[in-house]
């Protein structure tokens, strides 16, 4: 899958699966995702190791490795496309 539709699908997934109220267009690839980014919180993080579980086959358990991972956009989207399994 090329990377930009990669990226897209993935915002629309956060979008859905955290039921925020912005649009995926809303998310900029490098804005972080916790904190001053999107605003994300530990119960967030959560779900989104779920969703990467879920819908790319790819199980997280250190949480040092999640925070890198779920940094932004951008390093997600690095992560699947090396790790994925779906």
């Amino acid at each position: 899958m090329e990377t930009g539709v990669l990226k897209e699908q993935l915002k629309q997934q956060i979008v859905q699966f955290l039921n925020l109220s912005v649009t995926p267009a809303d998310i900029k690839d490098d804005e972080p995702l916790f904190g001053e980014g999107l605003g994300l919180d530990s119960i967030d993080s959560i779900e989104l190791i779920v969703l990467l579980s879920r819908e790319y086959g790819i199980e997280i358990k250190d949480p040092k490795e999640g925070r890198k991972i779920l940094t932004d956009i951008n390093t997600m989207v690095d992560y699947i496309e090396k790790h994925r399994t779906k």
